[in-house]
């Protein structure tokens, strides 16, 4: 009996002995540290979209549009008013035309109204006006000699007398202002020569920037000019607007939407105006603006008003505008109106 009993009692100890070496090895294993939770990433933010200025504003937009600019020739007597489509012009420049009422140029680029008008005939200052924008230049006819200048000035004419494409009567107005368009449809018929987007006109402040006039001009709240006996415009800052609004006199000037004409810069020349040989069709001498030279000038922005020089060098050169160090002015990004306001004649008085 002896013997099984010693069999067991070593078979047991085995056991005990392997038992205890497992042990000890899982005790002497090395631990699998736990893995850490993923932290979660958001992705970067997409860059902004570049931006480019609109050369005749200063705007940026981050969808330029390539196009020719567009000037138009826009009445401004008494029975063409309320006019259509002036609040939309990047540019619009006011002139002495003959017996004391003035006609604008207003310049279209960066926005174009459904309509544009009444429209009316060329004039001889037009030519150097225009001719920087190296564009196109609408009127509805004019005498020859105003209008080959145009043509040798570098534009491409659009005239309703000679059969261009465009032009309409509204029938809710009398002749002769009744011609109107869709600035569009001028734009269809830019040929290659005239397609390319026009170069900046005046120096417009950026982001890095202030404007001139609010930088270190003195406070204004009222511009009156008098451009002849006829014609006596004035401009009043409206800070809720941010702009400054016209009237005629007494009279708010409006365009046919109701709306107020306003600009963000009001740009004032003081230039001469003589009368040239030719006449109207009522027999009155035709004036012309000179606009090749330079004299004074006053730049309001932002309800401020800064003396100023302006130079233009040539007819295809634009006109610079200069403090009296000689440097350059910076307009707010926005709309301009320039006032042609004789030397001899007429006057601006700033409140």
């Amino acid at each position: 009996m002896p013997r099984p009993v010693r069999r067991r009692a070593t078979r047991a100890a085995a056991a005990l002995i392997a038992a205890a070496g497992l042990a000890l090895s899982a005790a002497c294993a090395p631990q699998a540290t736990p893995a850490a939770a993923a932290t979660p990433t958001t992705p970067a933010p997409p860059p902004p979209p570049p931006t480019y200025p609109w050369p005749l504003t200063g705007v940026e937009t981050t969808d330029p549009v390539h196009r020719p600019a567009l000037a138009v020739k826009i009445e401004n007597s008494v029975d063409s008013r309320p006019q259509s489509g002036l609040n939309a012009a990047d540019m619009v420049w006011e002139e002495v035309v003959e017996g004391g009422i003035t006609r604008f140029v207003a310049v279209y680029h960066s926005t174009l109204p459904p309509e544009i008008g009444p429209i009316r005939s060329v004039r001889p200052m037009d030519a150097a006006i225009a001719a920087p924008l190296r564009g196109l230049f609408a009127f509805s006819g004019g005498q020859r000699p105003f209008v080959d200048a145009v043509t040798s000035a570098g534009m491409q004419v659009i005239s309703h007398d000679a059969g261009a494409g465009g032009f309409y009567r509204n029938q809710s107005r009398s002749a002769p202002h009744d011609v109107y368009a869709n600035p569009a449809d001028f734009l269809a018929q830019a040929d290659p020569a005239h397609a390319a987007d026009p170069i900046e006109q005046f120096r417009m402040a950026t982001a890095a920037d202030q404007p001139s006039a609010p930088a270190v001009g003195t406070p204004a709240v009222v511009l009156d000019l008098k451009l002849s006996g006829a014609s006596r415009p004035n401009w009043t800052w409206s800070p809720p607007e941010s702009a400054w609004l016209r009237a005629e006199g007494s009279t708010p000037a409006t365009q046919a939407d109701g709306r107020q004409l306003r600009a963000t810069n009001v740009v004032v020349l003081r230039v001469d105006v003589v009368n040239t040989r030719y006449t109207d069709p009522a027999g009155n001498p035709v004036p012309e603006t000179a606009m090749v030279g330079g004299g004074e000038a006053l730049v309001a922005t932002a309800g401020h008003t800064l003396p100023a020089t302006w130079s233009k060098a040539g007819e295809g050169d634009r006109v610079v505008l200069t403090n009296a160090q000689g440097a350059p002015i910076l307009l707010a990004p926005g709309t301009t109106w320039v006032e042609l306001v004789p030397k001899a004649t007429g006057a601006v008085t700033v409140r």
